[in-house]
C-alpha cells in the first residue's frame, strides 16, 4: 500500500512538485483498493474523501428525485472522483460503484483545503490541477443531465 504513496511524483496530478511539496502532500493521501461491483460511495452520503483513480474502473450513477438511476460516466486511471468534499458540498451528489478492483489515493477534502492555507503555492496548485481534470466531465454531467430531465417532461406532458 505504502508504494502508491511513494508513486506520487510519477502521477501526472503532481508531475513538477518539488520533493518538499510531494513530502508536505504525502501524509495527506491515504491508499485506497476495493474489489469489483462495490459501492464505495452512494449519493446522499457524506462528502468526505476526493479520489484519484490509479489502477481500475468506476461508474458514477445519478438517480433523480422522480426517476430511475441512470449511469452518467465511467472513469479510468488518472481521473478524480468525490469533487463534492472539496467544494464544500455536505454530501455526495452521485453514487460510484467500482467496475473492476480498483486501486486508488484519497485526501480528505478538509485536508486539502488545510494545505491551501498552510502552503497557498502547493495547494492552490492541486486545486487547479484537479479542476482542469474534472471540469470537461462536469460539462458533459450537466448536459446530459439536463437533457434527460427535459426528456422526462416531454413524456410527462405526453
Amino acid at each position: 500500500m505504502q508504494e502508491m504513496l511513494d508513486s506520487l511524483p510519477y502521477i501526472p496530478l503532481f508531475h513538477d512538485l518539488d520533493p518538499a511539496q510531494i513530502d508536505a502532500l504525502k501524509p495527506l493521501f491515504e491508499p485506497f483498493t476495493t474489489p469489483t461491483e462495490t459501492v464505495i460511495f452512494e449519493q446522499g452520503d457524506p462528502a468526505t474523501y476526493l479520489y484519484l483513480i490509479l489502477k481500475g474502473a468506476v461508474l458514477i450513477r445519478y438517480k433523480p428525485y422522480d426517476g430511475p438511476s441512470i449511469i452518467l460516466t465511467r472513469l479510468r486511471e488518472g481521473d478524480v472522483f468525490g469533487w463534492s468534499a472539496v467544494i464544500g458540498s455536505p454530501r455526495y451528489t452521485s453514487s460510484i460503484i467500482s467496475e473492476s478492483a480498483l486501486e486508488a489515493i484519497r485526501i480528505r477534502g478538509e485536508d486539502l483545503w488545510k494545505l491551501v492555507e498552510e502552503q497557498p503555492k502547493t495547494g492552490k496548485m492541486i486545486i487547479d490541477r484537479l479542476a482542469k481534470i474534472v471540469s470537461p466531465r462536469w460539462e458533459k454531467a450537466h448536459e446530459q443531465i439536463q437533457s434527460l430531465m427535459s426528456l422526462s417532461q416531454i413524456r410527462k406532458q405526453e
